[in-house]
């Protein structure tokens, strides 16, 4: 199939690419990398009458880290922070996250913003956003705003963005030391969206106690979930196979997914109890061989 007609526009400033949005309105669609919004459009799912190609815009492509925070451009393409050393030394989840992201033809074309602004729940990078405590920063023609991850994600493809706003970054604090990460997903074929999906980051003191844990499941609700139910229970203990294992039990208590024909109800549950120990238990590993170095 083929998409409608539509106009189509190419900014090379960000301004420029707000002020059309302020002029279309509804009827303009943004652009990214264009590797979920082309094959709505080629199906008709999608049938904006305006595109707005924001790719030459190359001022929101970049990878910026500093002693507090690592903030990545909208633009910035999934390949490149996959394979930037300083993510890989400082936000080794970023890295090891980004390898899951469907294909490597995938990754050279797709973008940190069109990712995140598409709102999957069996995406990888909101779940990996949400693990790490990132904000999103979003421009419109009335200035910036920033927005949590709690606060940008509402549903199923569905976000805080306004009409006329650009997703133009996102924002990580550095993770303390001695801390560790994990993801891992079950997938039908390798490169599919995940049926369900766990990322861990914890952290431990310098008696190796744990002293903040999180974890994040996706594909078990509309939005990344972040179980603080489940990991409370670890704070103040030394890790240890079968605290985890008690904790990650309760999990099933927390969440209610929504069979589909990929899945029922409770095997998403069993998923992602299994996956939710298996993450935790090597992050916490991680972090104790960062403590070690």
């Amino acid at each position: 199939m083929k998409p409608a007609v539509f106009e189509y526009h190419t900014p090379t400033e960000l301004n420029e690419a707000l002020d059309l949005l302020e002029e279309f309105g509804f009827d303009a669609k943004i652009m990214s990398g264009g590797q979920s919004l082309i094959p709505m459009m080629n199906m008709r799912l999608a049938r904006p009458k305006v595109i707005i190609d924001i790719n030459n815009i190359s001022d929101l492509n970049y990878i910026r880290v500093n002693d507090s925070v690592v903030q990545i451009g909208g633009m910035t393409r999934h390949y490149q922070v996959e394979e930037s050393e300083k993510i890989s030394q400082v936000c080794p989840l970023l890295s090891e996250g980004m390898k899951l992201i469907g294909h490597s033809q995938i990754r050279s074309r797709g973008t940190i913003g069109g990712s995140v602004a598409h709102a999957d729940p069996t995406a990888e990078l909101p779940v990996m956003l949400a693990t790490l405590g990132a904000t999103i920063t979003l421009a419109s023609s009335d200035g910036l705003r920033t927005v949590t991850t709690d606060e940008f994600f509402i549903t199923y493809m569905t976000t805080a963005m306004e009409m006329n706003e650009i997703l133009v970054s996102v924002e990580i604090p550095l993770p303390p030391k001695r801390t560790g990460f994990a993801i891992d997903e079950f997938t039908l074929r390798k490169g599919d969206f995940g049926i369900v999906l766990a990322a861990a980051m914890v952290t431990l003191d310098e008696e190796g106690k744990i002293s903040a844990a999180t974890l994040c499941l996706g594909g078990v609700d509309g939005v990344p979930v972040v179980l603080e139910e489940v990991t409370e229970g670890l704070i103040g203990h030394f890790p240890d196979d079968e605290l985890i294992s008690e904790c990650c039990n309760l999990i099933g208590e927390f969440i209610d997914p929504e069979p589909d024909v990929h899945a029922s109800a409770e095997y998403r549950k069993d998923l992602s109890i299994t996956y939710a120990k298996r993450v935790l238990l090597l992050a916490s590993n991680r972090a104790s061989i960062s403590e070690v170095k």
